[in-house]
């Protein structure tokens, strides 16, 4: 099993300085670079507390700079938001300048006031994300590209620099909805799967994938599919538990708010959440791996053989979730 650790940059309640907030993530992933992780991989939020990381882009190259052997994924380049172009020589800019190490993942985003800010119709983001990925890979494996869309067209354009792994950086989407899975699987991309949904939804999700890709020509064999899972680790069953509680309390108060305001985010259908779910009782019972670092190693364990959990994208909810994990939970695992 592979480890990556989703990356937020919360601050929650505004309780210290950002600064502070930014030094503990990069004590964490110091630790990471030490301890056998694959990847940080480092989450583009804007406008809000639940992350402040507007750029994992410039996040990624100082990352890159802190650390010899971490590799250093987006998770995700809200792709929909970006000029493609642009998009394309900043990620190829950050693989420069980390030797090769990046993992480039590109999601559509959810946030309303994301979309309204920047003056993208909700609507049309499925289709500006599927072009902005496409053009990326255009220009990544072209000396020069051209392109012809509903939304991008450029004649001729040298995108400048390259990658520094060739032809490009491994590349996931983000994919929470059956829809996205989908389109993912029809084209040949690679998933990532969000932390929201239930261990039995991500399953099933995935063995939608992986059938998808098999009707098109494609195969599941050797793609690394990172799945997204809250953890909640402490000394005892009830103390973990606490912390699943609270992290599923911030979840929801400051992030499912946004993603239910247009209807589409992970508390609906495509989350396998029932509309009259108690939403904290929801993450806390279906969603949060939560207990002892014995009781977790165990139900990864488990999972590894449910759900195909071959590449484990851990959100810790507390430092010493991260640390108990670290220590004890990923050494029975790896």
């Amino acid at each position: 099993m592979k480890f990556g650790v989703l990356q937020f940059f919360s601050w929650p309640d505004r309780r210290v300085e950002l600064e502070t907030v930014y030094a503990r993530a990069f004590e964490r992933i110091g630790i990471m670079d030490q301890t056998g992780y694959d990847a940080v991989w480092l989450a583009e939020h804007h406008f809000s507390s639940y992350s402040i990381c507007p750029s994992v882009h410039i996040m990624g190259t100082h990352v890159a700079a802190r650390t010899k052997h971490l590799r250093i994924g987006t998770a995700v380049s809200l792709a929909a938001f970006y000029h493609p172009l642009r998009l394309a020589e900043e990620v190829a800019l950050m693989d420069v300048l980390s030797e090769g190490r990046v993992n480039w993942g590109a999601g559509r985003g959810f946030d309303p006031t994301e979309f309204r800010v920047f003056g993208v119709p909700p609507q049309e983001s499925a289709d500006r994300f599927r072009e902005a990925v496409e053009i990326v890979l255009e220009a990544w494996r072209n000396d020069r590209m051209s392109y012809e869309g509903k939304y991008w067209q450029f004649q001729d354009v040298e995108v400048l620099p390259k990658p520094h792994q060739k032809p490009h950086p491994p590349v996931w989407v983000a994919a929470s909805s059956e829809t996205a899975v989908r389109w993912a699987a029809e084209q040949g991309h690679t998933i990532m799967m969000d932390p929201h949904s239930s261990h039995p939804k991500i399953a099933e999700k995935r063995e939608l994938y992986r059938s998808i890709l098999e009707e098109h020509g494609h195969t599941i064999t050797g793609r690394d599919i990172p799945m997204a899972r809250l953890i909640a680790i402490a000394k005892t069953e009830d103390e973990a538990e606490t912390v699943a509680r609270n992290g599923a309390r911030w979840m929801t108060g400051s992030y499912m708010q946004h993603a239910t305001q247009r209807g589409a985010g992970p508390m609906n259908k495509d989350f396998g959440a029932k509309d009259d779910a108690d939403p904290i009782e929801r993450y806390v019972n279906e969603v949060v791996i939560h207990g002892t670092p014995e009781s977790v190693a165990d139900q990864l364990a488990r999972l590894r053989e449910e759900m195909f959990l071959d590449y484990l994208l851990c959100a810790p909810l507390s430092h010493e979730s991260f640390m108990l994990f670290t220590e004890k939970v990923m050494p029975r695992l790896a």
